[in-house]
């Protein structure tokens, strides 16, 4: 079976391509530096394609010439841009959507009708903690608003989907990476074998009820979530929603 992991080249990506060619699927990397993924490539064993998930033409001819993609791993994101937001060149800022949310987007485009023609496939999008924690970082406005919508869409993509391709979203929590040097030293640092592992889970075709869900990498039990679905369901856990 085929896996496409995107923003695959270093970090969450690299870990989460790692586990799951450990798991027996047979991998695609994907990221913008080829030098990356295919040193992640060669070492898994697996394929590397260079990928701007933000254009289009770029997503659909690699997509395409990946075959049948029964997993797909939308990871690939970007933080902030440098400085406070009304002195970000719109452009700059705007960049940030252009990958998180976008790039999702066009990615799941890519292998929906596939996925529904053959009646089978699994969604996972890495998404982020920023897209309701107050004053996160930096708290500049591009990477939270960016997964919140990203977030949003997600479970609205579960739900028009529903009961044909599985799509959860989750967060990996706080991990060391490039992206989080911002993060002092004694922050509450997770783990990094977290993600790639609740991946694997999702993956396994096991957790499919809690699609659409909120998940977090360390703070998140699968198991127990999915021995109390009905109560999950009912009360609308491990969703982010406004409370009155």
């Amino acid at each position: 079976m085929l896996a496409f992991v995107t923003g695959g080249g270093r970090g969450i990506g690299a870990n989460i391509a790692r586990v799951l060619a450990g798991d027996g699927w047979e991998v695609v990397v994907g990221a913008r530096t080829r030098e990356q993924v295919e040193q992640v490539a060669t070492e898994i064993g697996g394929r590397a394609v260079a990928l701007d998930v933000s254009d289009r033409e770029a997503v659909e001819r690699v997509f395409a010439d990946a075959g049948p993609v029964e997993l797909l791993v939308a990871n690939a994101g970007v933080g902030n841009p440098d400085g406070a937001t009304w002195e970000v060149s719109p452009e700059d800022w705007w960049r940030t959507f252009e990958v998180n949310v976008l790039g999702v987007h066009l990615c799941c485009r890519a292998v929906i009708p596939g996925m529904l023609e053959r009646g089978s496939g699994r969604i996972v999008i890495t998404a982020s903690g920023a897209a309701y924690l107050p004053a996160l970082g930096s708290a500049h406005t591009a990477y939270s608003a960016s997964k919140a919508a990203v977030c949003r869409y997600g479970e609205t993509l579960a739900n028009e989907l529903q009961g044909r391709i599985p799509v959860f979203f989750f967060s990996p929590g706080l991990v060391r990476t490039e992206m989080t040097s911002w993060a002092p030293d004694d922050a509450p640092w997770t783990p990094p074998e977290l993600a790639p592992a609740l991946v694997s889970k999702l993956a396994s075709g096991g957790y499919d009820a809690l699609a659409g869900r909120y998940l977090h990498a360390e703070h998140d039990d699968l198991d127990d979530l999915s021995s109390r679905i009905d109560e999950v369901r009912e009360q609308d856990l491990n969703a982010i929603r406004l409370r009155r």
